[in-house]
């Protein structure tokens, strides 16, 4: 993989991370369309600490004011909803490698993405022409468990992280402002859980990236790989997720979902289509 590759899946993860459209499903997309063989755990791990560095750049009065006063509601609101996709993950990691890899039902899960960001959106309306709109400090721990499950689906590629913990706090009537600045906050145990794990088996030896061959640890992590298009992949990725948290925050209190709800039903038709007719690009 070159440095130009490295880029525009950086571009790629720093705009799906946090756009409601699925990173996980784009960045198999595009590994397939490119014909590009990453060294997938250790280029994905970097990917996912450069929006990381995105969310706490953006984020960082909300997030000092957990640190500041880490016993409240709030913190306690991000663990219950971040419970459920621990537990997912532990118990179908396996079974979740194997989809990536064959990304047979992407299609699907990019419709799905689409029911629920339409779904949610019209509910959210109603919600406010009804007056039934509820504020941060309303919120309950039902609410925080249904977001947190809609996270745990989101673990399928082509299902938007975002888009489904957004659409999970929306569907629970909560103010579209709080519901952005949650489904971000709420992304950093995410990742920060992906990277432990991504981390942890890198330095078991686990990862298919790592060649078995090669003389040193940093040898070993960026066999396959030149050293430049990881960083130049990193950078990318915190850069874009930079802009896009700030632009989604934006979207979210002035806009609606439905324009990325037609890209994700617009691209979901299309790998279906080219999966059982024309096979062209993908398969």
């Amino acid at each position: 993989m070159n440095i130009i590759e490295a880029i525009i899946l950086g571009i790629a993860q720093g705009l799906t991370e946090f756009l409601p459209v699925s990173s996980s499903g784009h960045l198999v997309l595009l590994q397939k369309i490119f014909n590009i063989n990453l060294p997938s755990l250790f280029f994905d791990t970097m990917l996912h600490a450069g929006t990381l560095l995105a969310v706490f750049v953006v984020l960082w009065k909300d997030i000092w004011e957990l640190l500041k006063r880490p016993i409240q509601k709030l913190t306690g609101f991000l663990i219950i909803a971040t419970i459920p996709a621990v537990i997912a993950a532990l118990l179908f990691n396996d079974t979740i490698e194997e989809i990536f890899k064959s990304a047979n039902i992407l299609g699907w899960c990019f419709l799905i993405t689409t029911v629920l960001l339409v779904t949610s959106e019209l509910l959210s309306r109603k919600a406010k022409n009804d007056g039934s709109i509820k504020s941060s400090e309303k919120m309950n721990w039902f609410d925080a468990c249904f977001i947190g499950i809609m996270q745990a689906v989101a673990i399928l590629p082509g299902i938007s992280r975002s888009g489904a913990t957004i659409s999970g706090a929306l569907f629970r009537k909560l103010d579209r402002d709080f519901a952005a600045r949650f489904s971000f906050l709420l992304s950093i145990p995410a990742i920060l859980g992906a990277l432990v794990l991504q981390t942890k088996d890198l330095l078991k030896g686990k990862a298919s990236d790592i060649a078995e061959a090669a003389e040193s640890a940093s040898q070993a992590a960026l066999a396959g790989i030149e050293p430049l298009s990881v960083i130049a992949g990193t950078i990318t990725a915190a850069i874009v997720g930079f802009f896009t948290v700030k632009f989604m925050l934006k979207i979210i209190r002035e806009k609606s979902l439905f324009g990325f709800a037609i890209y994700t039903g617009v691209l979901g038709l299309f790998i279906i289509f080219d999966q059982f007719v024309t096979r062209f690009i993908l398969w």
